[in-house]
């Protein structure tokens, strides 16, 4: 039998410096990856997934420390080693793809200089060679226009853009073990399943190993050939991927499975019943008339130049109580449009009726009023709540500047907001960062309902949460929709959730609608080839297809080097 390429021997991590206080991160864990194998560490936020990843790479998360445990690579324990050694492992032998590409890329450099930056410090190539080089890794992780989009700077790039730069900076090295802390949460069906079947052609052609840290096993199970399950820091389950999809034996890992959004079943908290109970009513509350709008770019260009609209044309309404859900790819236009309706991105042409009134096309020339009844959740609440204000300052600006609530008022409203998402009132006197991932999100729905809006508008509210998590927050939002007769437009590219919770929908494709009306409609049977692409890529639960004797697809040119330093 091979020998392992990396192998954890009883790891202990504790977060915390004194032992009263220590929380126990990673408990006895115990695994190993053989050259060319896949396994995928699966677990909800707080399992340890992360922790251990990080660990793999001889490095330890603020505040951590190791308790006990060897990591093995290539024979040779890698905890004890000096950090100049470590440098040259980490991102040459070890490449590693982290989990929010917002905080890892530089924001003041171009992305294709990053990618030539790493290349060539490993001594990968040089010059020329090197920017070829970059852009075609650019071109294999699926990002188009290699070339112009390698002059751009991170913020210009969507969330899943972002992602595949890293993807591709972490394979610039061919390195023997590639770490992927949760690469495609975030990404639309068909991004992922892209990036899923890159990784797949990798790990054919250079018998790349991977430790695959994520939260969908749905994912895991299209390329992991071994699957291991974290819950509290321990090791529940592990064996192959067939095993643990097809037959769990832990009941952890059957409300993972369960917990799980497909297109034949409706997810925890969501019944067809009521989806369909839950439809509109009466005449549009929101109308938007024949739309055209476009990203503006920052800096300086962006005064004389006139980028191409990315919304073309686009018309629909929503009644009041109704849900609809806008889908498609990264760059389809989804958010641009939410946006232009907030009046954050002006359109050049058409309009946004509200209530039977025009909205402005600026928000800075909008009432009051009209701001307080539509609101907006964001995707990811790490950047959308200040971390340095407690839940109550939080939720308390839009409680004094809509309603005048101030001190003793305002903070019981405040607990009342907190208890209307479930949430404990005693979450008043924390920080974001003391939260976790899901309940960050409930604080920002709370922010969001402080102002009693009549539309809120959620912008991939799900893409950056566990499956569990996932499944409350849309029960939750069924709750308060139920509750408050709240009109939702539902940004996401799930399918599946969008199958189920949705009574409308409208299919994005480059900027224009290839698809629109009830969702049983537009779903069963699809009538469009891109909305029939779409389903086909959603992720299902099921084994990872035998790669033997696929042919290997070439993903970068050049011959490697070996790295001297990081």
């Amino acid at each position: 039998m091979t020998a392992p390429l990396i192998a954890v021997d009883d790891l202990t991590i504790d977060y915390g410096r004194q032992p009263a206080a220590c929380h126990r991160a990673v408990d006895g864990v115990s695994f190993d990856i053989r050259p060319g194998e896949v396994l995928g560490l699966a677990g909800e936020s707080g399992s340890g997934k992360s922790t251990v990843a990080y660990a793999l790479l001889a490095r330890r998360r603020p505040g951590s420390r190791i308790v006990s445990g060897r990591i093995l690579f290539e024979g040779e324990d890698i905890l004890p080693l000096p950090e100049r050694q470590v440098r040259l492992l980490r991102g040459g032998r070890i490449g590693f793809v982290p989990q929010n590409p917002a905080t890892s890329l530089t924001p003041s450099m171009p992305v294709g200089r990053q990618i030539v930056e790493t290349i060539e410090i490993h001594g990968v190539a040089r010059g020329a060679a090197a920017r070829r080089l970059a852009e075609d890794l650019l071109a294999r992780v699926h990002l188009p226009e290699p070339q112009a989009l390698a002059r751009r700077y991170p913020h210009q790039l969507s969330g899943g853009q972002q992602q595949r730069v890293l993807i591709a900076m972490a394979l610039a090295c061919r390195p023997r073990l590639l770490v992927l802390d949760e690469p495609t949460t975030g990404l639309d069906v068909t991004t992922q399943a892209q990036i899923l079947t890159l990784l797949a052609d990798i790990r054919a052609e250079f018998a790349t190993a991977m430790l695959y840290v994520s939260h969908d096993l749905a994912a895991l199970g299209r390329l992991a050939d071994r699957i291991a399950v974290m819950k509290d820091g321990r090791l529940v389950e592990i064996g192959p991927t067939a095993s643990i999809v097809g037959s769990p034996r832990q009941p952890y890992t059957r409300v993972l499975l369960a917990a799980l959004p497909d297109l034949d079943r409706p997810p925890a908290g969501v019944t067809d019943d009521a989806a369909k109970r839950n439809g509109g009513e009466g005449k549009p509350l929101l109308e938007i008339d024949g739309l055209v709008a476009a990203y503006r770019g920052e800096g300086l260009s962006a005064i004389w130049r006139r980028p191409p609209p990315t919304v073309r044309d686009v018309s629909f309404s929503i009644r009041r109580g109704e849900t609809f859900a806008l889908i498609g790819e990264s760059g389809s236009g989804k958010s641009t449009i939410a946006r232009a309706i907030l009046g954050l991105t002006p359109h050049r042409r058409g309009g946004v009726r509200f209530d039977g009134r025009d909205l402005p096309a600026d928000a800075r020339r909008w009432q009051g009023e009209w701001r307080r009844r539509i609101q907006i959740v964001f995707q990811n609440p790490d950047a959308s709540l200040n971390p340095r204000h407690s839940v109550a300052a939080i939720l308390g600006r839009p409680l004094e500047r809509f309603f005048g609530l101030r001190g003793r008022d305002r903070r019981l409203r405040a607990a009342e907001l907190l208890e209307s998402v479930r949430l404990d009132p005693a979450f008043l006197d924390r920080r974001p960062d003391q939260l976790s991932g899901g309940q960050r999100q409930r604080v920002a729905i709370a922010r969001a309902l402080a102002a009693e809006p009549e539309v809120l508008i959620c912008d991939e509210v799900l893409s950056a949460l566990d499956v569990s998590v996932q499944a409350e927050i849309l029960a939750l939002l069924r709750t308060l929709q139920a509750e408050r007769h709240l009109t939702y437009l539902f940004i996401s590219h799930d399918l599946a959730v969008v199958r189920w919770f949705a009574q409308s929908v409208g299919v994005l494709h480059r900027g224009e609608f290839c698809a629109l009306g009830p969702v049983e409609e537009v779903f069963s049977p699809p009538h469009h080839p891109y909305t029939a692409r779409l389903l086909a890529a959603v992720p299902r639960i099921s084994a990872p297809d035998d790669n033997a004797g696929r042919p290997a697809k070439a993903w970068f040119g050049g011959p490697a080097r070996a790295s001297s330093t990081v």
